[in-house]
């Protein structure tokens, strides 16, 4: 008995030695097939956590790669597939002449800056996809907006449906957390004339247009149906304002959402997107923590701001530092270098 015990102790001990002599080769070979620049990259990340920290891993040589790409983005283009559409799994309908409107989004984006991108997918002319970006001087603005239209059987004699991809946060009184697009164009809302889908002479571009222009504006608490006339002079502005703040913290949320994942197709001009963009909207938040107002930063300068009243700014500050750090964290994820100077302390 006693010779079986030693045994098994003798055999347990040189299977430990074993895993320990092992494991420190395996700890070698890896430090030293790393290349200088990777361990450099490894050092920088650990040094910097203060630092925005990429795509997911978007390193050095991808960078240039990436923004390359994001500055010839197509405003429109035809794609293979469409693998996460909403409306992957609605029957199949028949391509309309209407996408010859599409076409020409591109000409229209260059002349008027609308800052839409659209795919359709080649195998089912019936599904589109619409990124919209948040127009300057609104809450939204620097924001990227999801869109996936579905042409169905009877179009155009019906509208086109359309559906946003909220990631479960209602960012507008036409923009539901489910999903649900609330337009007049779209007959998912009331309207007079032009105001709702006509047939033969409404586009999936005055649709998109009217999102960027209408829904997504300065002032999209007055958006909620009969706000305009409840709530007037100063309790409408004073209003306004506090629902601005909180679309704005919705707003970056809705970034770093799409920023971790991208919607198919657009993944690079996400990513470069945000290189372009993440000191911008970092220093918006900021100025805005300093008491600007939302919105009040046009071109990368701050126009006609109002301090915030000061009982009304602390739970928008909270929100705001709260968001910061990740902020930091998924633009440096990203490739973004010049962060550092925003992180805050607890």
């Amino acid at each position: 008995m006693e010779n079986t015990l030693l045994s098994l102790a003798i055999i347990y001990v040189i299977m430990w030695s074993m895993w320990l002599i092992i494991t420190a080769v395996m700890r070698y070979l890896k430090s030293n097939t790393s290349t200088g620049s990777d361990q450099s990259a490894v050092l920088q990340s650990n040094t910097s956590s203060s630092r925005c920290s990429s795509s997911f891993g978007l390193n050095a040589r991808r960078r240039p790669v990436v923004m390359q790409n994001y500055q010839t983005f197509k405003t429109f283009d035809i794609i293979d597939d469409f693998k996460d559409h909403h409306y992957r799994e609605f029957s199949h309908s028949v391509m309309h002449s209407d996408y010859l409107n599409v076409f020409r989004l591109s000409d229209k984006n260059a002349k008027k800056s609308y800052t839409i991108y659209v795919r359709v997918s080649e195998s089912r002319m019936d599904l589109l996809r619409a990124v919209i970006i948040g127009p300057a001087g609104t809450p939204y603005h620097d924001g990227l907006f999801i869109f996936d239209v579905h042409f169905p059987p009877k179009y155009p004699a019906v509208p086109p449906e359309v559906h946003y991809h909220s990631r479960g946060l209602g960012i507008n009184p036409n923009l539901y957390s489910c999903g649900r697009v609330c337009l007049s164009l779209l007959n998912t809302w009331t309207g007079r004339g032009n105001e709702k889908w006509l047939p033969n002479r409404s586009t999936v571009l005055q649709i998109l247009v009217s999102i960027q222009a209408l829904v997504l504006n300065e002032k999209p608490f007055f958006n909620e149906p009969g706000y305009d006339s409840t709530y007037t002079g100063s309790e409408g502005a004073r209003r306004s304002k506090k629902y601005n703040e909180e679309i704005f913290i919705l707003s970056l949320k809705t970034m770093v959402y799409t920023l971790r994942s991208p919607p198919r197709h657009f993944e690079d001009f996400v990513s470069g997107h945000f290189l372009a963009r993440g000191r911008a909207i970092l220093l918006a938040c900021r100025a805005y923590m300093e008491g600007a107002d939302i919105g009040c930063i046009v071109k990368d300068e701050i126009q006609g701001c109002r301090k915030v009243e000061k009982r009304n700014l602390q739970g928008f500050k909270r929100g705001i530092a709260n968001l910061m750090n990740s902020l930091i964290v998924n633009f440096t994820m990203n490739g973004s270098e010049d962060c550092a100077e925003f992180h805050l302390t607890e």
